[in-house]
């Protein structure tokens, strides 16, 4: 494996170490083993949870060497430690070596046990197992739910690296990504990602499958052991700097000590750091910077402009300062490491229909309508043509509405919209011509004019002719701002209410005009009588004689 790909996986290692909460408070290594105890009270659960979120699992004494390592970290605390030993179901069965008890591992294979004498047998035994100094860290029988004073964790490993060559002038300390040092000669084997410091020199080296490679290393696994910051140089390669006034140590190349009074780096007035390249001195950025144009500045580095970040399927990458994420392009979700598309219409986010796509979804309507280009969740009423039935309220039939630039015709007990035509109107907003369409219209211009706001024309440089150059539908022309205009086929000339009232007025009138020759009848023979009985009067009485 190269020493590049090594160092990612590095990374990763402690990239996971440094998210976890939970503090080692020793440890031991032995072959491609190490073993950690932790003394933090727990339930049995939450104790396999945490070795789990670790990368590893209670630890399984299968061995008289791994009984031999548990009573070294054990052997200078008191209380009970769960060990990785449980009974998930059934009753205990003493003519088993495990005695019907399993490894969290799921198998039941093993060359050592040490029961503890006189175990419960009955079926309503504990079913955890615990150890503690005080029996002699036999296997007991504890109940699950009850807190023990701590736990052991188990890790595997492959391609672990040899402990260094001793040297009498010097000793070594390790570190072990899984948090717990290892003095020189404890240990005949480290795993990769583990931190070897020499002492006095301070000079260190990390574990790269089966190697050690001495420090400065990558800049992102632990500043690249540099004691102050890590950086790369003009060759791309790692490098340590130290604050102000103090130099890096040639001898191991990452520690700091005090600078000379003549320092070269005064002058240059570095944001950051400043290094030597042979004679010359320069400066540099720590690492997620970039040197900027000034040659003393430094600037974040967008890592997003490479594309090889964030390869994963359906992962965009975003830029932050010093560093870069991984994250779901819209319309996905997380779930186990992997972007899984989201189906958005199990939220009902469409006014009639929802088409989950990928990454997305699409809205369309029933019959008669089509999607609101404001709103695209909703639909609206749509026709398409120069006439369709009007929709209509079935409980009430004078309720009747039409898509907009159409307007309602009733036609006895039925009901139509017919297309308004914009372009002989008064509410007609074109500035030169005008195109009628199905519920709308479209304006133009001639040649040399160019379209504005989608109804105003503006003159150009070209010649001004009657052709018609490409048109552009207005924004609102479905409701225009005067009386509804004509519609493209004149509707019939007497609707059904036109027809009623008409019948009415007639009625209305003949009954007035009767009522009126009726008064003046009247009026032409009162004034007959009284023209009668006047005459009368003019006579006298008539006289008679014997």
């Amino acid at each position: 494996m190269s020493v590049v790909v090594g160092l990612s996986v590095l990374l990763l290692v402690f990239l996971r170490e440094n998210a976890e909460g939970t503090e080692w408070n020793s440890g031991y290594c032995i072959g491609n083993s190490c073993f950690t105890l932790f003394r933090d009270p727990s339930t049995f659960t939450l104790a396999e949870s945490q070795c789990r979120v670790q990368n590893s699992h209670l630890m399984t004494v299968r061995t008289s060497v791994a009984n031999d390592v548990l009573s070294v970290l054990l052997g200078n605390f008191s209380g009970s430690f769960w060990i990785g030993l449980h009974r998930l179901s059934g009753c205990p069965d003493l003519s088993e070596e495990l005695r019907g008890f399993q490894w969290v591992t799921k198998d039941t294979e093993s060359d050592f046990t040490n029961w503890l004498p006189g175990s419960d047998s009955s079926c309503s035994a504990a079913r955890c197992v615990s150890v503690n100094r005080e029996e002699d860290f036999r296997w007991s029988q504890k109940p699950c739910d009850q807190p023990a004073a701590g736990f052991l964790c188990e890790y595997s490993f492959t391609e672990p690296c040899a402990i260094l060559p001793s040297d009498p002038r010097e000793f070594v300390i390790y570190w072990t990504p899984y948090g717990f040092e290892v003095e020189d000669m404890q240990s005949s084997t480290l795993p990769p990602g583990s931190i070897a410091t020499r002492f006095p020199s301070e000079t260190k080296y990390i574990c790269s499958f089966e190697h050690w490679l001495q420090a400065p290393w990558r800049c992102e696994i632990k500043e690249g052991g540099c004691e102050h910051k890590c950086t790369m140089d003009h060759s791309n390669d790692p490098i340590c700097y130290c604050p102000p006034g103090q130099t890096v140590n040639l001898e191991n190349r990452v520690s700091c000590k005090a600078g000379a009074t003549d320092d070269p780096c005064a002058a240059l007035r570095c944001q950051q750091t400043c290094y030597a390249v042979g004679s010359v001195h320069r400066c540099g950025c720590s690492s997620g910077l970039q040197l900027d144009a000034d040659g003393r500045s430094c600037v974040d580095i967008d890592e997003c402009l490479d594309k090889r970040q964030c390869p994963e399927k359906n992962f965009r990458c975003v830029n932050t300062l010093l560093s870069y994420k991984c994250v779901c392009e819209k319309g996905y979700k997380l779930i186990l490491g992997a972007c899984v598309d989201t189906d958005e219409c199990t939220h009902a986010p469409c006014e009639h229909t929802c088409t989950n796509t990928r990454g997305s979804y699409v809205c369309s309507c029933y019959e008669g309508y089509k999607v609101d280009e404001k709103a695209p969740n909703t639909c609206k009423l749509h026709c398409g043509k120069e006439e369709c039935p009007a929709l209509c309220d079935p409980n009430d039939r004078f309720q009747c509405f039409c898509p907009d630039g159409y307007v309602l015709d009733e036609r006895g007990t039925s009901a139509f919209c017919i297309d308004i035509d914009e372009c002989h109107s008064d509410s007609f907003n074109c500035n030169q011509q005008c195109q009628n369409t199905y519920g709308s219209y479209t304006c133009s211009c001639y040649t040399g004019f160019k379209l504005v706001d989608q109804f105003m024309c503006v003159e150009g440089d070209d010649e001004v002719t009657d052709s018609l150059p490409m048109t552009s539908t207005p924004t609102n022309p479905a409701s225009p701002t005067g009386p509804y205009p004509d519609p493209t086929r004149r509707p019939s000339g007497v609707t059904a209410g036109g027809l009623v009232g008409i019948i009415v007025c007639t009625v209305f009138l003949v009954v007035l005009a009767v009522f009126a020759a009726h008064l003046g009848l009247n009026r032409r023979g009162k004034k007959e009588n009284d023209a009668g009985e006047l005459k009368g009067g003019e006579e006298g009485p008539t006289a008679y004689r014997d």
